[in-house]
This record gives C-alpha cells, structure tokens and sequence, in this order.
C-alpha cells in the first residue's frame, strides 16, 4: 500500500485570470456502437473531477427521465428520455413528444445554469433529422451556451450547419477491405 502524501502545491485550486473556451465536438458513424469511445472521454473527464452530464434523447425503455438520473461517482450524470421504447420513427405520439420536449428543455436549463462542464448529447442529429428537435434551436443553443462547457454531439448525418460550426469532428468508418 503506498501513502498518499498531501502536497499543496498539487492539491490547490488555480485560479485562472481567463476563462477557457469550451469546444464544440462531433462525433459521427453510419455505424453503430461508436458511443464507446465518448463515454470513455467522459468517465475520464468526470474522474479528473470535473462535472459531466450524458444525455440520450432517443434511448427509453427503462422510464429514466431527468427526475431519475444514473449516477455514475461524484461527477457523472447520465439520463434518458422518460420513454417506454427507444426511438427510432418520427412518429411520436403525445406523451413521447412531451417527454422528448421536457429533456430538451431540461437540457438547455442545466447548461444555461453552468452546472456542467462537459455535456454530451447522444443522437441528437437523429433528433434534428426527425424533425423532433429543430436545428435552429440547437444552433441557438450551441452559440449562447456559457462560453466555458465543452459540448459534444453525437450521431449519424449530423447536419451540415452543426459540422460547420464544430470545433473538431470525429468521423468513425469502418476501413474498406477487399
């Protein structure tokens, strides 16, 4: 067993005189079960200390919502739409699009708050490719969000206006091979 020797030189607080721009990422795949490697950053970032919250707008199935988060440690909070079913259809009925609507709104209030630094949206081009979420208000969001929480999006056919203003992209393919 090794000691853990308190050194207040590494254990303190900077305090910076500036505030750090938080990125816009993308990651996209026309292939599933690249969120992997997202959720690895994320527990990384949130392990570091650092508040993180994961968003999946079209997972459901387990009546999770916002009110029920997953916590995973001190600084990860994970949600899902309050759904019975995952999403897969533009066709909602009532309570699915008031679920779907409600983790928006929930989703804009919280980083608005600045409770987190990095925030994760899962499948959120699916969303704005349903029509269930409309581009403009993600572009609204992305651009008045507080200046310092990273953001990442996630999803195949990411739109056009969203790639454009990423700050880096990540395409995942598979390799061609004979």
């Amino acid at each position: 067993m090794v000691a853990q020797l308190e050194n207040k030189s590494v254990n303190s607080t900077v305090s910076l005189s500036h505030t750090v721009k938080g990125l816009v990422q993308v990651f996209t795949s026309s292939h599933r079960s690249f969120f992997t490697n997202v959720m690895a950053q994320a527990l990384r970032i949130a392990g570091q200390g650092t508040p993180v919250l994961i968003v999946q707008f079209l997972k459901g199935g387990i009546r999770q919502g916002q009110n029920n988060p997953v916590v995973l440690g001190q600084n990860l909070n994970w949600i899902r739409c309050d759904l019975p079913r995952c999403i897969d259809t533009p066709q909602l009925d009532d309570t699915e699009t008031e679920a779907l609507h409600s983790l928006w709104q929930y989703t804009l209030s919280v980083v608005n708050e600045g409770k987190y630094s990095l925030v994760v949206l899962d499948e959120l081009s699916l969303a704005m490719n349903f029509g269930l979420i409309p581009e403009t208000e993600v572009l609204e969001f992305l651009a008045k969000r507080p200046q310092n929480v990273d953001i990442i999006l996630t999803g195949a056919e990411m739109p056009k206006s969203i790639l454009d203003l990423a700050d880096e992209i990540t395409e995942i393919r598979r390799p061609n091979r004979l």
